[in-house]
C-alpha cells in the first residue's frame, strides 16, 4: 500500500513535534492559495469564519496547494459542522471549528470529522483520495489518522472544559484565537492579544495539551508574535494573513523606494 505524502505530512510532521509555519488566506480567489503554498510556508489556511472566501472557492483553492506539496487547511464558520467532511473530502488536511465552548460542540465536530467507528463521517471522498494514492478502502482505515480536527480555545468556557475536549476521541489538537481569548480574559474590555493575560492563558493550553500529546496552534498577526507562540510551546502557527501580507510588502518596497 502506498501512503499518503501531502495528505499525511501534517499529521506526522506535528507528530515529531516539528514547528509548522502556515500562511493564512481569506481573499476570495483560490489561485492565492497556491501562490502562498509556492512560498517556503509549510502548510496554508483557508479561512471561512471571517474571511469572504466561499466554500466553493476554498474547495477550488486546496488541490492548487497540494499540488505545491503542501497540505492545505480550512476554517469553518461557527457551528457550520456539516461542511467538515465536505472540506476532507477535497483534500484538506484539517479542519479547524472556532467557538468550541461546549461538549456538544466537540463532539458534533469530532463525529463529523472522523470515520466510523470513531466518528460518524460518511463516505464521499473525492480529492482526498485522488490526492492520496490510496485505493478507496486503504483511504478508509487510515484517513482517520491524518485528517486533523482543530478545535479552537478561545473563550472562558473552553478553557474550563479543556482537559474534557483534549480527551475527546477524535479531537486531534487544538487551536488558540488570541484576539477573541483577549476579549474574554478582559471582561469584553477591549481586543488585544499581547495582553500578558493571553501568553498565560497559552503556557496553560500548552501544558494541558502536552500532557496529552496533542499539538496547539495559534494565529499570529505578526511575525514577532509567530516567533512569540513557538517559545511559548506552539507545533502550529499561522501567521498573519494574504491581505496583512500584501500590505506588509507593499509598504516595505514603498519605504526602500522613498525611504
Amino acid at each position: 500500500m502506498s501512503k499518503p505524502t501531502v495528505l499525511s505530512s501534517l499529521a506526522d510532521r506535528l507528530a515529531k513535534g516539528d514547528k509548522i509555519l502556515s500562511a493564512w488566506s481569506s481573499i476570495p480567489e483560490p489561485s492565492i492559495g497556491g501562490i502562498l503554498a509556492q512560498e517556503a510556508f509549510d502548510a496554508v489556511t483557508l479561512d471561512m469564519q471571517h474571511g469572504p472566501i466561499t466554500l466553493g472557492e476554498v474547495i477550488r483553492a486546496i488541490p492548487l496547494i497540494n499540488a505545491a506539496g503542501k497540505p492545505a487547511l480550512a476554517r469553518l464558520p461557527v457551528g457550520e459542522f456539516q461542511n467538515v467532511s465536505k472540506l476532507l473530502d477535497a483534500g484538506v488536511s484539517g479542519v479547524i471549528a472556532p467557538m468550541i465552548n461546549t461538549m456538544e460542540d466537540a463532539r458534533r465536530f469530532a463525529a463529523y470529522s472522523k470515520y466510523p467507528p470513531m466518528g460518524e463521517r460518511s463516505w464521499g471522498s473525492y480529492g482526498a483520495l485522488g490526492t492520496s494514492g490510496l485505493d478507496a478502502n486503504s483511504y478508509f482505515k487510515a484517513a482517520n489518522g491524518f485528517s486533523l480536527s482543530f478545535a479552537m480555545i478561545e473563550t472562558r468556557e473552553a478553557i474550563a472544559i479543556l482537559d474534557d475536549i483534549l480527551a475527546l476521541p477524535g479531537i486531534d489538537a487544538v487551536f488558540v484565537g488570541p484576539s477573541d481569548l483577549s476579549i474574554a480574559l478582559s471582561g469584553g474590555a477591549l481586543v488585544d492579544a499581547t495582553i500578558p493575560e493571553v501568553d498565560e492563558a497559552i503556557r496553560h493550553i500548552v501544558a494541558r495539551a502536552s500532557a496529552v500529546n496533542k499539538p496547539v496552534a495559534i494565529y499570529a498577526q505578526s511575525a514577532e508574535r509567530a516567533k512569540d507562540f513557538f517559545a511559548l510551546g506552539a507545533r502550529m502557527v499561522t501567521l498573519m494573513s494574504d491581505a496583512g501580507l500584501m500590505r506588509a510588502g507593499a509598504q516595505a518596497a514603498i519605504k526602500t523606494i522613498r525611504g
